[in-house]
């Protein structure tokens, strides 16, 4: 089930996207709305499952982070339940922050973060490489992001 935007809650998400932190009040300045307007939109996008959560973003830099790879896996499909206990395995690395799956070649993405190239290199043979089901891993080193952006394609 899709819910139909019209243009004040498509300048609201925006908003919202741009600055999840924003007080109702001041999102409802920016969005054009009164403070209970926007309010009601919010609470109706929020019910409807468009909005699922106000979420921090990370800066890992800042926390001393300074290596992430995108790690693709092949994994051995001949076991049934290899996704769901390479996925379950996954979970439990700390410096995994974020995986998809995908229909393809590469069955699955993992992000992983290290404070440097040595200490990737422990997480990598310690804790990936002990990962169940994996027929073959290409790593990704990432060097620059040029857009990291949720906005509305709207």
């Amino acid at each position: 089930m899709s819910i139909m935007l019209d243009d004040s809650d498509r300048r609201l998400l925006r908003h919202l996207l741009a600055e999840p932190g924003l007080p109702t009040a001041t999102l409802a300045e920016r969005a054009g709305l009164t403070t209970a307007t926007c309010w009601r939109r919010l609470e109706r996008l929020a019910d409807s499952g468009v909005i699922q959560a106000r979420q921090a973003v990370i800066d890992w830099h800042a926390l001393g982070y300074e290596v992430e790879v995108s790690l693709r896996f092949t994994l051995d499909k001949t076991h049934p339940r290899a996704f769901d206990e390479f996925l379950q395995a996954a979970r439990e690395v700390p410096e995994v922050i974020g995986f998809e799956t995908f229909l393809g070649r590469v069955d699955v993405r993992l992000n992983v973060i290290a404070r440097d190239l040595q200490h990737y290199q422990q997480i990598y043979r310690e804790r990936i490489l002990t990962l169940p089901h994996i027929n073959d891993i290409e790593a990704l080193m990432l060097v620059a992001t040029i857009k990291d952006s949720a906005g509305l394609p709207l």
